[in-house]
Formats: C-alpha cells, sequence, structure tokens
C-alpha cells in the first residue's frame, strides 16, 4: 500500500484529507505537536481505518529530523500545516506568521527533495491570488493572478504574504527536480472532525451565534464579498491533485462568491431561530472574491450544494453543543492565542 504524509494532521482540512485517504486505502502518516495529546488529536484515531494505517509522528515545522522520519518511506507529502490567524493584527509577524510558513515549507520542501519524495501538494489560499490591486476589476481571478507582496506588506497583510512567498518558494523546487502542485482554497467551511473550532468556521459560527456584542444593535457587519468552499471538496481536491499525474503548477479551489448579507440571509432561510446580523455596512476596503476554478473542474473535480454545506455545518455546531453554551473550545498555543478569535490552526 502506498505511503502518504500530511502536515498538521489534527487541523481543520487536515482532517478530512487523512479521513479521505485511509478510506482510498492508503497507510497515512500525520504530523502532530504530541501524538500522545487525545484532546487536539484523539479524533484521528477514531476515524475508520486509523488504527491499522494511521501513523502519527512528533514533528513541527522547524522540526527537520522530526520532518525527515515522518517523511521516510513516503512517496507523498501533502503539507497541509501553516499558522491561519483570525486576525490581522500581530505583535511580532515575522516570527508568529511569516517564519512558520516560509521558513516551515521551506524545511519541508528540503526534506522532501532529500528524500526524493515523488510528489508534494502544497496547501496554499485564494488570499495568495486575491490581493491583486492590479487584477481587472469585476474579472474572475485564475492561478495567473498573484497578490502584489508590496500591497501585502504597506497595508501589514502577514497572512497573505505569508501565503503568497511560500507558495512561490514551492513552485520554484520544480526546478531542483521536485515535483510540487499547489492549492489555493478559498473560505473553507463545513463540519469539523477536530474538537476546536478553526478561524473559518468561527468566521460562520459568528453570523449565527452573537460572538461581539451585536445584540445591542450597535455592532455593525462588514458585507464583505465572500469566496466558500466545503472541506470536504477541498480534501477531494488536493487528494486529486495528489493521484492525477497530469496535475501541474497551481490550482484554484473555490465553489461559490457571494456578498456577507446574501450569505447570512441564505442561512437565516434554512435555521430561521439564531441571532443573525441585522445591521451590514459596506467594507473599508474592497477586495474581489472572484474566482475561477476551471483549471481544477477540467482535471474532474467538482463540489457539493452551498445549501448542503450550510446544514452540515450548523448541525454540526450543534451536537458539538457550540450553539447553545457560551464557551467555544479553540485550539491556542502561545504566541498566537489572542482569545477566542486567533488559533494556531494546522490545516
Amino acid at each position: 500500500m502506498e505511503r502518504v504524509c500530511v502536515t498538521g494532521a489534527g487541523g481543520y482540512i487536515a482532517s478530512w484529507v487523512i479521513k479521505l485517504l485511509l478510506a482510498k486505502g492508503y497507510i497515512v502518516h500525520g504530523t502532530v505537536r504530541d501524538p500522545c495529546n487525545e484532546e487536539k488529536n484523539g479524533h484521528l484515531k477514531k476515524l475508520e481505518n486509523a488504527e491499522e494505517r494511521l501513523h502519527l509522528f512528533k514533528a513541527d515545522l522547524f522540526d527537520n529530523e522530526g520532518l525527515r522520519t515522518a517523511f521516510s518511506g513516503c512517496s507523498g507529502v501533502l503539507h497541509i500545516a501553516s499558522p491561519v490567524p483570525g486576525t490581522l493584527q500581530f505583535d511580532d509577524p515575522q516570527t508568529e506568521i511569516l517564519d512558520p510558513a516560509i521558513v516551515g515549507t521551506r524545511n519541508v520542501l528540503n526534506a522532501c527533495l532529500e528524500l526524493k519524495v515523488k510528489k508534494v501538494v502544497f496547501v496554499s489560499s485564494m488570499v495568495s491570488a486575491m490581493l491583486n490591486p492590479k487584477w481587472p476589476q469585476g474579472l474572475e481571478m485564475d492561478e495567473s493572478s498573484w497578490a502584489d507582496v508590496d500591497y501585502c506588506k504597506t497595508n501589514e497583510r502577514w497572512y497573505a504574504l505569508s501565503k503568497t512567498v511560500a507558495e512561490r518558494e514551492a513552485l520554484e523546487y520544480a526546478k531542483k527536480g521536485l515535483n510540487v502542485v499547489t492549492i489555493c482554497p478559498s473560505g473553507t467551511i463545513g463540519p469539523m472532525l477536530q474538537p476546536t473550532v478553526n478561524a473559518s468556521s468561527l468566521l460562520l459560527l459568528s453570523y449565527i451565534k452573537d460572538l461581539e456584542g451585536r445584540s445591542d444593535g450597535t455592532k455593525k457587519t462588514e458585507d464583505a464579498e465572500r469566496a466558500v468552499v466545503d472541506v470536504r471538496d477541498v480534501a477531494k481536491a488536493i487528494v486529486l491533485l495528489y493521484e492525477k499525474q497530469e496535475s501541474e503548477g497551481r490550482y484554484i479551489c473555490s465553489s461559490y462568491s457571494l456578498m456577507t448579507r446574501e450569505f447570512v440571509a441564505k442561512v437565516q432561510s434554512i435555521f430561521p431561530d439564531y441571532d443573525y446580523p441585522q445591521n451590514f455596512t459596506e467594507p473599508k476596503i474592497t477586495e474581489r472574491a472572484l474566482f475561477n476554478t476551471k483549471k481544477l473542474l477540467n482535471l474532474g473535480w467538482n463540489y457539493r450544494p452551498l445549501e448542503e454545506t450550510i446544514v452540515d455545518s450548523i448541525k454540526n455546531y450543534e451536537e458539538a453543543g457550540l450553539l447553545n453554551t457560551d464557551g467555544i473550545p479553540t485550539r491556542a498555543h502561545p504566541p498566537y492565542c489572542l482569545g477566542y478569535k486567533l488559533q494556531r490552526i494546522c490545516g
């Protein structure tokens, strides 16, 4: 059986990728900070076929020896581990987000080169394509659109900068003989396998539960354009890119683009009894989130209806008790812990 390693195994996207790989018969290696931490990683061990074919390894993105150990014997590496913040503000962006994403990716790819891994799928983000002020207004962004590095620095968009630089470096490794494919998912929502709430799920939760005191009528919600995709469809796309020999270069992965007000109305039409935003305001910065996914669709990818994602997400939150309790468990590790809004989520 073929062996594949998934970095950041306990995270949101990575957990669904592992579930899919196990269902398809792979032996899966997963990197985590602490394999014995049942609170953070116990959900992985409960997946079907995990007992026989899932092996967790202690490693982080700065642990070169741990990465090499985890990748040993693997024909592929799916690099998902990266800090995913719930805020744009950082005390020390270099240490908090840039180094983990950029240097960490470099460490992963160097280990893959050394071990002669056959193929790497690097999970980037829509922001590496989206923050491009030179892109024609109203034109769907495709794989040729890259975030402007100077724009990211000037506007302190550190997460976008981290993903853009890391992705560009990853694609450069193809010149060194490593087969690297990258994927840029949009805002990822859908049911969670992990016990803690990731940043993109927290955003959806904020629309249906008053997390920030909007009940007094003074809190306004920005009516920004949102591009979204189901986490299960992202997992499917990542595995598809790995398995398809003809996959190459970069792929946009997004299903729907709609304004926040429109998205909230759609959720409310299905689940009318929750506490939804009523007051919307124009966003301070207008950034389009309109994407062209033809390249990925032509490879054989498909996605589910948005209504299915909404229903499965809300039912998942209800079953987890997130909508009837005050506490929302988030996964936080210093220096990323800034309350519920910011988590160090790998994937």
